[in-house]
């Protein structure tokens, strides 16, 4: 073989360089690879506390390979970096990239903690279904060596696969029931360009934004509480119709004081994570609505108070002496209400629905939770957690961020 035909023989090198990383060190390796006119076939990086591993997959001839490769092992002495070199095959070379072709899922995983045990686990699953994981991403920021007790901890490590279940829904029963076991809360989603472009999240409001029922509330002070707070666990845990509880709870509250609804409204305890959510998201664009089968009132003061762009929730009739009659105004928002407007909210942002998120924890928000691309059960009751798809249980509802791929490195607070 002539020097020609040599140097026109190319050759596969893939190069791993692992070690402290410093300022400069891809610079000057790629430097030494433009110099032998190497094509850069792949490259991937991953960083842990200061340390670099570092893959290049790269063609050059075979004339070049020899001094490309004693040039970068030169250099990473310099550098106190260590280097391989593994010859690949074009074979091996033409198989990953059949892979691409392959589908692509994000596997988010988060809790207060998350320990050896729980990734393990999810790691069984992933190679039990099997996917490939393309990459692991701690989303949450690192955890200081001393938590203070009070302080609400979060975790959260996103992994990236490629390729298709060999059973979605043995999958999704699986990490739901690890999930419970193992005291985590997991997201399973296809990665596709509606998941990267979410624009419009709605929420349920009492005991999603908010902890508490304010029909409780108010019924506490008309000193119908009791009879009130069955009617609304009943109706949340989907045992009865939404809209038959909803009018005799509120038939229940009929002579109280319309005043009393300021004093719940000043005093209701926000959501952990509620505020934090909202102001990320629209900082980032998002349009944010309250679909509630709660009342008006409450919700218009979340929406002065958070900045929140449409509330829809059901109206209380208030009489002329400033009481409540018993009744409502209009139609009420039971789950099929929250479903339609949704897509009506949706339509009129111009937003595909598969851009929308819908956080809810009753029965009745179930529909919404459907249709919505991204559908989010919080800290929700049984039954709603097991037709859900995603949910929260261990954190607050800023844990809706890492379903979304944000990172606490990319925000202030």
């Amino acid at each position: 073989m002539n020097e020609l035909e040599k140097d026109k023989k190319q050759e596969l090198i893939l190069m791993n360089i692992t070690g402290n990383d410093r300022p400069g060190l891809t610079a000057d390796i790629m430097g030494i690879l433009a110099k032998y006119d190497a094509k850069v076939m792949d490259i991937g990086q991953a960083d842990i506390h200061n340390t670099l591993s570092l893959g290049i997959l790269i063609r050059v001839s075979e004339n070049n390979s020899g001094n490309v490769m004693k040039e970068v092992l030169f250099k990473s002495t310099e550098l106190h970096v260590n280097v391989s070199f593994s010859p690949i095959t074009e074979e091996d070379y033409m198989s990953w990239v059949n892979l691409q072709g392959k589908n692509r899922y994000i596997l988010t995983v988060l809790g207060r903690h998350l320990e050896a045990k729980q990734l393990g686990a999810i790691a069984n699953v992933i190679a039990e279904q099997g996917f490939n994981i393309d990459s692991i991403l701690r989303l949450s920021g690192r955890p200081h060596l001393e938590q203070n007790a009070e302080e609400k901890s979060r975790a959260c490590v996103e992994f990236s696969l490629r390729g298709t279940p060999k059973d979605k829904d043995e999958m999704q029963s699986k990490l739901m029931s690890l999930s419970k076991e193992l005291d985590m809360d997991t997201s399973f989603q296809k990665d596709n360009m509606f998941r990267r472009m979410r624009r419009l999240i709605c929420f349920d409001m009492d005991s999603t934004l908010i902890q508490t029922e304010c029909i409780d509330e108010l019924a506490m002070r008309a000193g119908v509480g009791d009879q009130v707070k069955a009617i609304t666990e009943s109706a949340m845990r989907g045992e009865i119709d939404f809209k038959e509880s909803f009018t005799r709870r509120v038939a229940l509250l009929k002579g109280l004081d319309v005043n009393v609804m300021q004093e719940i409204a000043d005093n209701m305890p926000i959501t952990e994570g509620a505020e934090r959510l909202i102001k990320t998201l629209k900082a980032y664009g998002y349009k944010i609505a309250i679909l509630s089968g709660g009342f008006t009132f409450f919700g218009k003061y979340l929406q002065e108070k958070l900045g929140i762009d449409y509330v829809y929730a059901n109206e209380l009739e208030i009489d002329e002496n400033g009481k409540l009659t018993g009744k409502y105004v209009g139609e009420v928002v039971d789950g099929k209400r929250k479903a339609e407007l949704l897509r009506l909210i949706a339509q009129v942002e111009k937003v595909d629905l598969q851009q929308t998120i819908a956080v809810g924890d009753g029965a009745n928000d179930l529909p919404m939770l459907s249709l919505a691309g991204l559908g989010i059960a919080f800290h929700a009751k049984p039954r709603v957690v097991a037709s859900a798809k995603q949910s929260i249980n261990t954190i607050g509802l800023d844990g809706v961020l890492y379903f979304l791929g944000f990172k606490d490195s990319y925000l202030k607070n």
